[in-house]
C-alpha cells in the first residue's frame, strides 16, 4: 500500500503540481506505514512475575502476584482462540494461548506456557492457581502427545461451540476447574 500511494503521488505530480502529488501520496502511505509498524511492535513478554504487554505506542505492565482479576476466555468461529486476560487494578493484559481451526491448531510453545503456569501459581488468587493448574495439565498432554481433544485448551474451545455461546466468552470458575476433568 506504501507503494500504490508513491505510484499514485508520482502520477498525480504529472498532472498537477509535485506538492499535490507528495500530498496525495502522503495521504495514502503514510496511515497504511504507520499501521504496518504499530503491528510489528506488538509482543507480550514474562520477567518473573511481571507481564508486559506492548502494542503499537501502548505498554501495560502486570505483576501476577497481585492479581486481581484472572480469567479465561474463547472466541469461538472458523478460527477459535483461547486467551489469557489477566488484571491487577492498574492494567491488563491479555495472552493468547492457542488458536483451533477445524483440523488442528497452534498453541503457545511449551516453555512459555511452563514459565506461565509458575507465575500464576505465585498469585494468591484462586482462579490463577486453577489457571496454573489448566496451563499444567495442557503442558502433561502435549508431552504425552495426546490428541485434540484431551488438551484442556482445545475442551474449553468444544465447551463453548457446544452450548452455542456468544463468539467471544469468558469461562466460569467452575467451568474452568470442569477442564481438569
Amino acid at each position: 500500500m506504501v507503494v500504490f500511494g508513491v505510484v499514485v503521488g508520482l502520477i498525480v505530480s504529472v498532472f498537477s503540481t509535485v506538492t499535490v502529488g507528495v500530498i496525495v501520496g502522503a495521504v495514502i502511505a503514510v496511515p497504511t506505514s504507520l499501521a504496518i509498524l504499530m503491528t510489528l511492535r506488538r509482543h507480550i513478554t514474562l520477567y518473573g512475575n511481571r507481564i508486559r504487554a506492548q502494542a503499537g505506542f501502548r505498554t501495560n505492565d502486570v505483576d501476577v502476584a497481585e492479581l486481581l482479576t484472572a480469567a479465561l476466555t474463547v472466541r469461538s468461529g472458523r478460527i477459535s482462540e483461547v486467551s489469557l486476560t489477566l488484571g491487577d487494578g492498574r492494567s491488563t493484559v491479555r495472552i493468547p494461548l492457542a488458536l483451533y481451526t477445524a483440523g488442528g491448531g497452534r498453541e503457545l510453545e511449551i516453555l512459555a506456557l511452563r514459565k506461565l503456569a509458575d507465575a500464576l501459581a505465585a498469585s494468591e488468587l484462586a482462579p490463577a492457581a486453577a489457571l496454573s493448574s489448566v496451563l499444567i495439565e495442557q503442558l502433561r498432554a502435549e508431552a504425552r502427545g495426546a490428541g485434540l481433544a484431551e488438551r484442556p485448551l482445545y475442551r474449553a474451545v468444544e465447551l463453548v461451540t457446544a452450548e452455542g455461546r456468544v463468539p467471544r466468552t469468558t469461562l466460569t470458575d467452575h467451568e474452568v476447574a470442569g477442564l481438569l476433568d
